[in-house]
C-alpha cells in the first residue's frame, strides 16, 4: 500500500477555529486578526532566503535579464498584482507575471488551469524565458502542477528558480535554487490560502521587488524617483518630491518637471547640476544605476556650494 502522505500546513483545521460560525461577529474578527499577526513574524524567520532570491534578482536584471512571478490562483494573482505595480512605481518593465488561464483569471477563477503542465511551458515560451531570467514560481501548496512544471522548464533553461510556498519541505523545493516556505500555520478556513498565506506571499513579494530596485538605484533617499508620472496625483508627487530632495519652491519644481519632460531623475540632474535636459539624460543613459548618478550629483552642488568663498564686509573706516 503507498504510503499516504503528510498532511501540508494549509489543509490542516486550526483549533481555535473550530466554533467559528457560531463565533459572533468581533469574536471572528478577533481570531482573524490575532491569526494575522502571526505572519509578520514567520516571515522574518525566511529573511536569509528572501536575501538571496534579492541578489538572484539584482543579477538578473543587472545582465538584462527579468524578475518573473508565475503561479495559479491567489498566489498567481498576488504575482501579477506586484508585477503590475513595478512599472509605475520604479519605472521598469523588467518584472512581470505570468498567471495559470491567462490574464481573464485575474477577475475569474479558473481553477481547472492549475492543473495544466502543458501551458506552463507554453506562457513561458510566449515571454521568451531564458537563462538571464529568474523565474520566481508561487504556490502556497508547493506542489501546484502549472508552477511545478514552469520552474522545471526554467531549469532546463538555465534560468535562475526561486520558490514562494506556505508549505514548508513541498515538491517545489526540488525544483528552486532558493526555497521562501512561510510557515504561518492553518487557516481558520482550513485550505483557504488567501487568508495567512495570502497575506504572507503578498509581503514576501513587497520586500522581493521593492528590495530589488533599491539595489538597482531606482529609489533615491526613500523616495519614489523613478515614479511615472501619468496623472495628476503623480505629477503632483513627482512635483514633491522635488521639493523634499532640492529645497526649491513648488513652482520652480513645476517648472523643472515640465522641462525635464517629467523625467524626475532628468530633473533633479538639471537642478544639482545646471545642465539642459539632453545632458541629463545622457548621463541617465550612462549610469544604469540612478541613485548612484542622482547621489554624485548632489554632492558636486552641496560641494560647489559650501566652496563658494563667503564676500567680504565692506570696511566703514574713514567714512563720516
Amino acid at each position: 500500500m503507498k504510503a499516504q502522505s503528510p498532511e501540508r500546513i494549509t489543509e490542516k483545521q486550526n483549533p481555535a477555529a473550530a466554533t467559528l460560525e457560531t463565533m459572533k461577529t468581533r469574536e471572528i474578527l478577533t481570531l482573524m486578526n490575532r491569526e494575522d499577526q502571526k505572519v509578520a513574524g514567520a516571515v522574518k524567520r525566511v529573511i536569509p532566503q528572501i536575501t538571496r532570491a534579492v541578489d538572484l534578482a539584482v543579477r538578473a536584471i543587472s545582465q538584462g535579464g527579468r524578475l518573473i512571478y508565475m503561479g495559479a490562483g491567489t498566489s498567481g494573482r498576488l504575482g501579477l498584482l506586484d508585477a503590475a505595480e513595478c512599472r509605475p512605481t520604479f519605472g521598469t518593465d523588467q518584472v512581470l507575471g505570468v498567471l495559470a488561464g491567462g490574464p481573464q483569471a485575474m477577475f475569474r477563477a479558473g481553477e481547472d488551469a492549475e492543473d495544466n503542465r502543458s501551458s506552463a511551458r507554453k506562457d513561458l515560451k510566449c515571454i521568451g524565458l531564458n537563462k538571464k531570467d529568474v523565474l520566481v514560481g508561487l504556490a502556497a501548496s508547493g506542489r501546484t502542477p502549472y508552477t511545478l512544471e514552469g520552474l522545471r522548464y526554467a531549469r532546463q533553461k538555465g534560468a535562475a528558480t526561486v520558490a514562494v510556498t506556505a508549505n514548508p519541505g513541498s515538491p517545489i523545493r526540488k525544483l528552486a535554487d532558493v526555497e521562501i516556505a512561510v510557515n504561518s500555520g492553518p487557516e481558520i478556513l482550513a485550505g483557504s490560502t488567501r487568508l495567512k498565506a495570502g497575506t504572507a506571499e503578498k509581503l514576501v513579494l513587497n520586500m522581493l521587488s521593492t528590495a530589488t530596485m533599491a539595489r538597482l538605484g531606482r529609489v533615491f533617499s526613500g523616495l519614489m524617483v523613478c515614479v511615472e508620472m501619468t496623472n495628476e496625483k503623480l505629477l503632483e508627487r513627482g512635483s514633491s518630491i522635488l521639493v523634499k530632495a532640492t529645497g526649491i519652491d513648488s513652482a520652480s519644481a513645476g517648472r523643472a518637471l515640465a522641462a525635464s519632460g517629467s523625467n524626475l531623475p532628468a530633473a533633479l540632474l538639471m537642478i544639482w547640476k545646471d545642465i539642459p535636459k539632453k545632458e541629463a539624460l545622457r548621463i541617465l543613459k550612462q549610469e544604469p544605476n540612478t541613485a548612484h548618478a542622482l547621489h554624485q550629483a548632489r554632492a558636486e552642488y552641496l560641494h560647489r556650494r559650501t566652496s563658494v568663498p563667503p564676500r567680504r564686509k565692506r570696511s566703514s573706516r574713514g567714512k563720516s
